[in-house]
């Protein structure tokens, strides 16, 4: 977890979940889930295995399984994702693809 005081200047990678609270200003790579909540923010490239956004994204996110923009949620990136949920609210700003046609760019 990322606390909602904590400011991080760098990329995090790890094979768990992740909650941000706070502001992360780098790339996160896991295998696990992401969330971030609504007063969080994250201001660079995501790839995860699920993501729930409720707060701030800047930058691509690629999951595996399932994204949703939570309605209070701002996306401003390219989002690639095998199932998807938009909640009244959100607010997203990128082109979406389908992981299944883009299968290489996941497996690194």
């Amino acid at each position: 977890m990322i606390g909602a005081d904590a400011i991080i200047h760098g990329n995090i990678k790890l094979s768990g979940g992740l909650i941000v609270y706070g502001k992360i200003f780098g790339t996160i790579t896991t295998e696990g889930p992401i969330r971030v909540a609504k007063n969080g923010s994250v201001l660079g490239d995501i790839i995860a295995s699920d993501i729930y956004i409720g707060g701030k994204v800047e930058g691509n996110v690629i999951v595996k399984e399932r994204a949703v923009l939570g309605g209070l949620s701002t996306l401003l990136g390219d989002l690639t994702y095998k199932h998807l949920l938009i909640e009244e609210g959100a607010q997203f700003k990128g082109k979406c693809e389908l992981v299944s046609s883009v299968s290489d760019s996941i497996e690194d």
